[in-house]
């Protein structure tokens, strides 16, 4: 998801593409588009130039979304999980400590939440993707003289 991120609004990248840059399996991304796919986070193109695209801007897709569609209800334990249909322990109203797992849980999906696909591909990422040149650190900065 990073990959296409990086690639956002550049055409459809392929899998072979992004299997050779992330030292991954090009099995197992297939594995991965097709949760993706299903949770419209990404959608396929065929053909020559084909690949695959993210459905929404980068900063519009939140991490949660992601890694519930990878890996399914956010759930540190069975008897916090985030998935309301999800079947939880017998122990849960008199468990002594499912208030902690739900306070982890809470804090994982904020923090996922609060994070979207953008936050992971700097500026100068992006900038290199089209073929630009990343700005020098100190470009823009006030110099005394």
């Amino acid at each position: 998801m990073a990959q296409l991120a990086h690639r956002y609004g550049l055409g459809p990248a392929s899998l072979t593409d992004i299997a050779e840059q992330e030292d991954l399996p090009r099995a197992y991304l297939e594995q991965l588009v097709i949760s993706l796919r299903d949770a419209d986070l990404v959608h396929s193109t065929r053909g020559a130039h084909g690949g695959y695209e993210l459905t929404r801007p980068p900063d519009q897709i939140h991490m949660a979304e992601v890694l519930r569609a990878l890996e399914g209800p956010i759930a540190p334990m069975i008897c916090a999980t985030d998935d309301p249909t999800h079947n939880t322990c017998a122990r849960t109203g008199y468990c002594t400590v499912n208030f902690m797992w739900v306070r982890v849980r809470d804090a994982i999906s904020g923090a996922l939440e609060s994070m979207t696909l953008a936050d992971l591909v700097p500026p100068s990422a992006r900038l290199a993707a089209v073929g630009l040149p990343a700005p020098h650190p100190t470009q823009g900065a006030h110099q005394s003289t």
